[in-house]
């Protein structure tokens, strides 16, 4: 895509979210359910039928590989979540399978066990405060336009991004990546990122940057990026990709939620604020999507990764990547099948 094909990708996008300045996304009320009647279903590759989202909606995520629903997750639930978190960092509670990491600059002699160390919360399935947010019915009310009515809840994050103003060093940064480089199942257009603000998030903090329409694109090679400073643990990145390619950030209040396609080419920028930036997430599949085999694909490197790790941290031997995620993975509506 050249730089003037870009740009004007950009213009309709931001015309069609009403947005005053360029490269910025307010997050944007989008309810409301349209008649699909003039519509031929066929022509829907990313979205299913269900009556919730609207022609315009559906149109959009189409055409962008991502869908902000405004103000969807209460303040109430995001309080609790951040008090579990909260628990969690102080060790009170310790969930079985809960990965918790810190920043990459922090020294494993200055640990103490506080929410100022701690960066992300992984795997949190077994958790049943902060899974919760999982089988939110609102959550799912959306999830199963994608997915369809089995739903599996697949991948389970809390994010604390840290405040960089402190070390200089930047690594509070997410590379651009693609979700899809993690997941050893396919479908991939029967899987659905669903990620909420905990709080007022923009660039200055370190929202979401994303780069609309490259859900239609390949799966593209990821490895670590060579950055000064310094790269967190599982932060892989694109090692290639088209500069020239529209970037929207995304600014969010509390309780908004976007949906992404996981071959969406996205990540954050840094933290320069004084605070912590928080959002909780999960990445969703159609219980009938497939485990497929990575050896030999650009996955191979993340999947050595993953093993390793976890055989390391449980003792595990012999384990095998579908291992991994079969243990990830949890019904929150409908039955299990596949994964």
């Amino acid at each position: 895509m050249d730089r003037n094909r870009a740009s004007a990708r950009l213009s309709v996008l931001l015309r069609h979210l009403g947005c005053r300045s360029a490269g910025t996304i307010i997050a944007h009320h989008t309810s409301g359910v349209g008649s699909l009647a003039s519509f031929h279903p066929q022509q829907f590759q990313y979205t299913r039928e269900n009556n919730v989202l609207s022609l315009e909606q559906r149109k959009f995520y189409e055409e962008n590989g991502f869908l902000v629903i405004k103000n969807l997750v209460s303040d109430a639930d995001i309080q609790r979540f951040r008090n579990e978190f909260e628990r969690i960092c102080r060790e009170e509670v310790k969930p079985l399978g809960l990965s918790v990491m810190r920043d990459v600059t922090i020294a494993k002699s200055e640990y103490v066990p506080s929410e100022k160390v701690v960066s992300k919360v992984q795997d949190f399935q077994e958790d049943e405060e902060l899974f919760r947010y999982c089988s939110l019915p609102e959550i799912l009310k959306y999830v199963e336009c994608f997915t369809g009515p089995n739903i599996m809840a697949m991948h389970t994050m809390l994010i604390n991004k840290p405040p960089d103003s402190g070390n200089g060093k930047k690594t509070s940064r997410h590379p651009l990546h693609q979700d899809l480089h993690y997941f050893p199942f396919r479908p991939s257009n029967s899987i659905v990122c669903a990620w909420t603000a905990m709080e007022h998030i923009d660039r200055n903090n370190g929202c979401l940057v994303v780069l609309p329409g490259t859900h239609k694109g390949p799966l593209k090679p990821h490895d670590y990026p060579q950055w000064e400073g310094g790269v967190n643990i599982m932060f892989h990145g694109i090692q290639d990709y088209d500069e020239n390619n529209a970037r929207v950030h995304l600014v969010m209040e509390k309780g908004d939620t976007v949906f992404f396609h996981p071959l969406l080419i996205h990540g954050s920028g840094r933290n320069k604020s004084q605070g912590f930036r928080k959002a909780i997430s999960c990445h969703f599949a159609d219980a009938n999507c497939h485990y497929i085999d990575v050896e030999g694909t650009s996955q191979e490197n993340i999947a050595k990764e993953v093993v390793n790790m976890v055989s390391k941290k449980h003792g595990f031997k012999d384990i095998t990547l579908k291992d991994v995620w079969t243990f990830r993975g949890r019904v929150v509506k409908g039955e299990r099948i596949n994964l």
